[in-house]
């Protein structure tokens, strides 16, 4: 696998348990409200910076518009309903920080759970069709183009930065309720 796209695999996978934290956080609604909005503030933190400004920043800027390039019928189909996903995130987390800020937690626990599926979805057209379209019209030194650009922009955002939100993520796994 090119370097360039399993770096966007391997940001999915820690996207989704992210994903899968925020859904076992609702359990905590009603039994420790405090520790529901602390461990959702942290995911909507997570949310905002992992996964929309590196992750989908390196779709946006960089990959989406080299495929646009190869082929208009993209451009016009799966990656403007990609971006349209991108914006309805940032709308929906937005939502759910407004229900969080007003303790209106089960508000917040439904959008959670509408972002969370979307999200999922998202991932798994990306995975699925999107990133194996791209090994088809890109050539190898394309992809390792792409992913050099892929490295300097999180060199532009910070590395290391971009590393406390993978540790972020296993200490909030570790402190998940068990049921």
């Amino acid at each position: 696998m090119n370097n360039s796209l399993k770096m966007l695999f391997d940001e999915h996978e820690i996207i989704t348990r992210a994903v899968e934290i925020a859904k076992n956080a609702k359990s905590l609604i009603g039994k420790n409200d405090e520790e529901y909005e602390i461990t959702i503030s942290e995911l909507i933190r997570f949310f905002r910076v992992y996964a929309d400004q590196y992750h989908h920043h390196k779709e946006e800027e960089i990959l989406f518009p080299e495929m646009a390039k190869k082929n208009e019928l993209l451009a016009e189909g799966i990656i403007n309903e990609m971006f349209d996903n991108h914006n309805y995130f940032r709308e929906l987390i937005r939502d759910i920080e407004l229900d969080l800020e007003q303790q209106n937690y089960s508000e917040a626990s439904e959008k959670i759970d509408e972002y969370t599926e979307a999200l999922l979805d998202h991932i798994a057209v990306e995975n699925e069709e999107l990133f194996q379209t791209a090994y088809g019209i890109f050539t190898e030194d394309e992809l390792e183009n792409i992913y050099y650009r892929f490295i300097d922009l999180d060199r532009e955002l910070g590395e290391t930065k971009k590393m406390e939100f993978t540790d972020l993520l296993k200490l909030l796994d570790k402190q998940q309720p068990v049921e």
